[in-house]
């Protein structure tokens, strides 16, 4: 599609939701302000690039399917990054994993990380004019296959893991510092137990401790701020997770925390959308990882779902997308893996800006008036409204394909790229 015939069904898109008492301009400018975590882990299957002994898989991570192309080193990494990148609107962020660090081909134990194995990240990211984000990796290694890492009963694990973490937020500290901007380091934890446990006590206990003497170091957190990730199960913790949601919500509110909501990590029955109105009533910000569960914790990829969707409604309709941090978190080896990201991101963003597209004042005033039939009808009217013009403007104004368009620069990366690896 040319731009002239783009820009002309931009125009009617603009009179269709004027008359809607919608603000196209400003729903874009508002778009432009949000920017995506890039799960780096998406491109190589969570492996990373520690030279040890392959760990058989401990601490719930497993990333299913065997599509070539993986990337096997962080030049192939950041090759695709920059290709997914290149095909999604808007400036963004890449989101790293302790395993990912460059080591020089020699074995670096986790609680010996350093800043340094991540400078070749971090120049990367000055030139591409990118910002960083970084995890703890405690999971995949053997001082995680009793499942418990933080609230181990062995406090020589207790304090692997202790030095490990303290270390991350070190390096995330560093990288935030470089580039200007706070990169926010969040921790989950795969500890557990997979049948029905005698004491639930103890190993929340010990977490707790673990976490105290990890935050003892305060860093700014305009390089630096800390999340916490709960979960309701995982595979080899299906009866009982130490970091369980109520655990992190006391923990992270009564030490100012971020709390960070994974759209797989609850009960299949609750929703997601519904806790941010009641968490940003006693927290500053959030943290939300993007994802789609099918029957259970999956990291399918993102799409333009009804829970998408209703949670981009949530934080626009509450006035804020300043206040939540997105990052997508999935891992799909059974296809391409740089369409598969750029799948994803793209579908956030339509969400936002459809989100951004509703007729917010008139819904506003409607059920301030108790109209509850206008307000269904209103609901109802906005999902034909033209969004996908809009949407197309965007991405001809952030200079990225439109949507049909971008696929055949995947297919020709796979047959250029990844298919000769």
């Amino acid at each position: 599609m040319d731009a002239s015939t783009v820009e002309k069904a931009y125009a009617l898109s603009r009179e269709r939701y004027a008359a809607h008492g919608v603000d196209v301009d400003a729903a874009l400018a508002a778009l432009r302000t949000l920017s995506l975590s890039l799960p780096c882990w998406q491109g190589d299957d969570v492996r990373g690039f520690e030279k040890t002994k392959e760990p058989a898989i401990a601490g719930a991570i497993q990333a299913t399917g065997n599509h070539p192309g993986r990337a096997r080193t962080a030049d192939e990494l950041r090759q695709d990054l920059k290709m997914a990148i290149s095909l999604i609107p808007g400036s963004h962020r890449v989101n790293l994993h302790a395993i990912y660090g460059e080591f020089g081909g020699k074995p670096v134990a986790r609680n010996e990380v350093e800043p340094e194995h991540f400078r070749g990240w971090l120049t990367w990211a000055k030139a591409e004019r990118l910002k960083l984000d970084f995890n703890a990796t405690c999971f995949s290694h053997p001082k995680a296959a009793q499942g418990f890492t933080l609230s181990s009963p062995e406090k020589e694990t207790r304090r692997f893991w202790i030095d490990h973490v303290r270390r991350c937020r070190r390096i995330a500290a560093f990288l935030g510092r470089e580039l200007k901007t706070a990169a926010v380091h969040n921790l989950w934890i795969p500890d557990g137990s997979k049948d029905l446990p005698f004491d639930r006590w103890t190993p929340r206990l010990l977490l707790k401790e673990s976490l105290d003497e990890i935050f003892m170091t305060e860093y700014s957190p305009s390089v630096m701020k800390d999340s916490l990730e709960s979960k309701l199960f995982g595979i080899g913790s299906e009866s009982y997770v130490v970091g369980s949601h109520e655990f992190y919500l006391g923990y992270a509110l009564a030490k100012r925390k971020i709390i960070c909501l994974d759209l797989g990590h609850f009960h299949p029955t609750e929703s997601v959308a519904d806790k941010i109105s009641a968490l940003l009533q006693f927290f500053d910000e959030l943290l939300l990882h993007l994802s789609r569960p099918v029957r259970w914790d999956s990291d399918h990829i993102v799409i333009l779902d009804d829970e998408m969707r209703r949670l981009a409604e949530e934080v626009v309709r509450g006035r804020a997308l300043g206040r939540v941090h997105l990052a997508l978190d999935f891992f799909d080896a059974s296809m391409n893996r740089v369409g598969a990201l750029v799948i994803g991101a793209r579908a956030v963003l339509k969400a936002f800006l459809l989100a951004l597209l509703q007729p917010q004042e008139k819904l506003r005033e409607a059920e301030a008036d108790g109209d509850h039939f206008l307000r269904l009808a209103l609901f109802e009217d906005a999902k034909t409204l033209p969004g996908g013009a809009v949407w197309d403007q965007y991405c001809l104004q952030q200079d990225v394909p439109l949507d049909c368009e971008w696929h055949k620069n995947i297919h020709e990366y796979e047959r250029t790229v990844l298919r000769r690896r």
